[in-house]
């Protein structure tokens, strides 16, 4: 992807990030926790213009699930509430067992798509997430067998190594779909250099998504829609609307960044158009 898909009119996919796995209200009260919550937040972040959402599931008390059946009671919630919203579930997990992070795979039926960590993260002053190569294969194997198309999460360059190195191991899908994620600790510093040398790394053909944390969102998923590539936005990755004001919803964040889409001349895909460019 490119400045050249942007000017020939490639429709922007636009996932939701609802929920996450880290803060939770106490960061800002708007963000949805119950599988009600996460089921009604979807169909609002669709209706603004969403294609995909990105799931978490939390315990009663707010604290992060893997559960099959949370991830189920959830799914049934976003299917209840929202139309045709693509469902993409997260395999990401801080200190978590690698069987536990194969549990979000396996609701019925399946999620059309799931998050693939590509390497190691600093979490916190005392956790690592390790996602050594072989968790990497084990995911990614079930994946293919359940028929749910990978979203690599590339936190830095050297995750960028590993994706090509992925390729070299296993047979993936095309098109490639790999996140591109900047922030803080061992992600990617977020600047606007740094996501031009991101994209011009991927491996050829692969489509890519923009992740700004935080004040970071804004700038960079504007840069990668201007750079042919989708985005990701929501109150997983940031709490606010503008410094100081908290979001009152993952719709609002979607919004805007459609609203800027919109002035940008680049047409926002629906769910059955992200279907067909990610060949789900």
């Amino acid at each position: 992807m490119s400045y050249a898909d942007y000017l020939a009119g490639e429709p922007l996919i636009v996932t939701a990030a609802l929920t996450g796995g880290v803060h939770g209200k106490e960061a800002n009260p708007n963000l949805p926790e119950t599988p009600e919550e996460i089921g009604r937040a979807a169909a609002a972040a669709e209706a603004a213009g969403a294609a995909v959402v990105h799931l978490h599931a939390r315990k009663p008390n707010g604290e992060r699930a893997f559960a099959t059946e949370r991830f189920q009671d959830i799914d049934d919630a976003v299917r209840r509430h929202a139309d045709d919203v693509v469902v993409q579930h997260s395999t990401g997990g801080t200190g978590a067992p690698a069987a536990d992070r194969h549990l979000p795979l396996r609701t019925d039926p399946p999620p059309e798509m799931a998050s693939l960590d590509m390497g190691p993260l600093n979490r916190y002053d005392h956790l690592t997430s390790e996602n050594t190569r072989g968790t990497v294969d084990a995911l990614h194997e079930e994946m293919r067998d359940r028929g749910i198309k990978p979203e690599l999460e590339v936190f830095n360059d050297g995750h960028l190594n590993e994706v090509h190195g992925l390729l070299e191991r296993r047979d993936l899908a095309n098109p490639v779909y790999a996140t591109l994620i900047f922030g803080g600790g061992t992600l990617t510093r977020p600047r606007p250099r740094n996501l031009l040398n991101a994209v011009s790394n991927l491996p050829d053909g692969a489509l890519f998504n923009t992740l700004g944390f935080g004040r970071h969102q804004l700038p960079l998923t504007t840069m990668g829609i201007l750079l042919g590539g989708h985005v990701r936005v929501g109150l997983e990755d940031n709490v606010y609307y503008r410094q100081g004001e908290l979001a009152t919803s993952n719709a609002q964040l979607v919004e805007r960044v459609v609203r800027i889409a919109g002035e940008l001349e680049r047409e926002v895909a629906t769910p059955a158009q992200a279907r067909e460019i990610l060949g789900l």
